[in-house]
């Protein structure tokens, strides 16, 4: 497996290479904004770890260019952990998001969760297609569609929304959400669901004010109404 690493820290981007090269992986790294996309469309990278604050062109810009031609996994170092940052950084097209400083065990954790489940995708699918009202979702061909339109979703979008349908009207916490979507254990900051349920709202839900079936049982989670 083949990682990007940029980061204008460069000890940090070093450490992240060293750690991850321990691992058995095939690590590059980059230091800006232009040299992660001039990377990412040539060197057919698994997944792209990707820092939010740059001088010149940041993470979030980055992140959009490179969602233009490819959609290899993205993780968003950041050093601010505000909601409007994480909207942000999921609507550039990141899958996750690590909150400096962070363990180095979280991230490879990380890590091993999207590449495992991007290997997955890679290598499996059922080629049917998944109709609730006016959401649907084609497991193998990775697309959706919003009344027929086709809409475009992240890889951790489709994963979750793919979820919910496969089991409707059964309500999972946020915590089940990210061991069993995410695939790592829960670490502490619920906000990567609750972000991308409302993408999911604002993009798929006729009225995403009023969702009709990506819903939320207060107090306890998500589910989605078929009904």
């Amino acid at each position: 497996m083949k990682i990007l690493v940029v980061d204008d820290e460069k000890l940090l981007v070093k450490g992240i290479k060293f750690n991850l090269e321990n691992e058995g992986y095939t690590v590059d790294a980059g230091y800006n904004g232009d040299e992660a996309v001039s990377m990412a469309r040539t060197g057919n990278y698994d997944l792209i770890i990707l820092d939010l604050m740059m001088p010149g062109k940041d993470g979030l810009q980055a992140a959009q260019e490179i969602r233009g031609f490819s959609t290899v996994p993205i993780i968003m170092l950041t050093a601010r952990s505000e909601r409007s940052d994480l909207l942000m950084g999921f609507e550039s097209g990141a899958d996750d998001y690590v909150t400096k400083p962070f363990d180095i065990l979280e991230l490879k954790a990380r890590v091993r969760a999207l590449l495992r489940r991007s290997s997955m995708t890679a290598s499996t699918g059922s080629g049917s297609v998944l109709q609730r009202g006016h959401i649907a979702v084609d497991e193998e061909r990775r697309a959706a569609w919003r009344a027929g339109e086709p809409v475009e979703l992240t890889m951790k979008e489709f994963d979750l929304i793919l979820f919910l349908m496969k089991n409707p009207g059964k309500v999972y916490s946020r915590e089940v959400l990210l061991d069993l979507v995410w695939g790592y254990a829960y670490q502490g900051d619920t906000r990567t669901v609750d972000v991308h349920i409302r993408r999911l709202r604002e993009k798929l839900e006729l009225d995403p004010a009023n969702p009709k079936y990506i819903v939320t049982k207060w107090g306890v989670g998500y589910y989605f109404n078929e009904k």
